[in-house]
């Protein structure tokens, strides 16, 4: 229940979009929002008030002057208990007049007279890609940007016109994620961060290979919650039915090696690593590329195995690396073997779990280990586990400028974000 206690008002101006808005209303309910609408007189051109009105089980509003609000203030009553306002579908006329401070009805007086302290905007643009890419709709966007709005989108695709391009409207997953994150702190704004996830997969012929039970979900989370706290995010990940979290560049690997190599194209640009893949110790030497056969006759076949690379180990020793967490998956003495390794590795802290009371469940119980302090993160899901764990990350790199360290960062941020 991401958004338990939320109040969202969710405006929707005119565009075929509009339907999305149907479908955005119930994941909004589903996560615990308390979700009322208002709609422009074009929207109503789209979808009716009473579809909105059977979804939320809330009066709709659709007039400045609506005389079921007691004051006859609705811009004011509607956005005073907001946490947030969500304009899906945004049309080019919507977005300028909240460049230009133009208060014509409900919606876009109401968006001018929040609380900005309190009720954050964000806004889902939906338009044919002319209109998008139209030099005074950018200069629009570049205006409410800078006035704090969050803008969501939009993505490129086929249009309803029959167009193609960037314009079309974030599909309501996305724009759900894009509010639940505008709750978080945005802890690691600026950074860029690398995570590892899931299995690998090592080849004993074709068809079968070495793997383990590793679902891939706290990876998956760290990367989430990291994307959350403002970070650019990259995961290397192993295989798994995950889908990808939005906002997170993914690379999709098999093997630990292959999972190496992906990690050192992009660990340069990286101020941290955070390594969660269940990396297989051990790969076979000489894998068959014909698929053995099984003979009734016959004894099993011989595999050779042979030592996987360290992927942790082989950040944390390079000559300039970024801040380095690892994970460490045992079954007995967590502290012991967590310490052992943040000391082998030089990594700031592991996360240690058992791994037979984490793997594939939503819900983990986890150790922050360092050289010489433990912390216990409380059985939560594993998102919440992914922000306790970004946010102690960030509590790091805040405390580890030094005078050796400082120049290092300071020529890598600029050299990353000059462009």
């Amino acid at each position: 229940m991401e958004l338990a206690k939320r109040r969202i008002v969710l405006g929707v101006t005119g565009g075929i979009a509009a339907y999305k808005s149907c479908e955005l209303v119930r994941r909004m309910q589903d996560e615990g929002a308390h979700v009322r609408v208002v709609m422009t007189p074009a929207a109503k051109q789209f979808v009716g008030a009473a579809t909105f009105q059977a979804l939320t089980g809330q009066p709709v509003f659709d007039d400045l002057w609506d005389g079921r609000v007691p004051d006859g203030m609705g811009h004011i009553e509607l956005s005073r208990d907001a946490d947030a306002i969500v304009v899906a579908p945004a049309s080019a006329d919507f977005l300028a007049k909240l460049a230009n401070g133009i208060c014509d009805d409900l919606l876009s007086t109401m968006a001018l007279a929040r609380r900005r302290s309190q009720c954050r905007l964000l806004v889902a643009p939906a338009m044919n890609v002319e209109m998008w890419e139209h030099p005074a709709t950018r200069r629009n966007v570049q205006t409410i940007l800078a006035d704090g709005t969050r803008v969501l989108g939009p993505a490129v695709g086929d249009q309803a016109c029959g167009e193609t391009g960037a314009g079309r409207m974030l599909e309501a997953g996305e724009i759900l994620a894009e509010l639940v994150a505008s709750f978080q702190e945005r802890l690691l704004a600026g950074r860029r961060v690398l995570v590892t996830a899931g299995p690998t997969y090592e080849p004993i012929d074709p068809v079968r290979g070495i793997t383990n039970r590793s679902s891939g979900k706290m990876g998956y989370a760290i990367a989430r919650a990291a994307w959350e706290a403002g970070a650019e995010v990259t995961l290397v990940s192993g295989p798994t039915a995950l889908p990808r979290p939005f906002g997170v560049r993914r690379i999709s690997v098999d093997s630990a090696q292959q999972m190496l190599d992906r990690v050192l194209d992009e660990v340069d640009a990286a101020d941290v690593f955070v390594a969660v893949a269940a990396v297989a110790d051990w790969r076979v030497a000489s894998p068959s590329t014909v698929k053995l056969k099984k003979r009734a006759s016959a004894e099993p076949p011989t595999l050779q195995l042979a030592n996987n690379p360290d992927i942790l180990a082989t950040v944390s020793a390079l000559p300039s690396p970024p801040l380095c967490v690892g994970f460490a998956a045992e079954s007995e003495n967590l502290v012991e073997h967590a310490r052992a390794k943040v000391n082998a590795k030089a990594v700031a802290f592991m996360v240690a779990n058992l791994f037979h009371e984490s793997a594939g469940r939503d819900e983990a119980e986890l150790l922050l280990v360092d050289t010489s302090a433990t912390r216990t993160l409380a059985r939560a899901p594993k998102l919440e586990q992914g922000r306790r764990i970004v946010a102690a990350i960030a509590e790091r790199l805040a405390s580890s400028v030094d005078v050796e360290e400082t120049p290092r960062k300071l020529v890598r941020h600029e050299g990353k974000h000059a462009a």
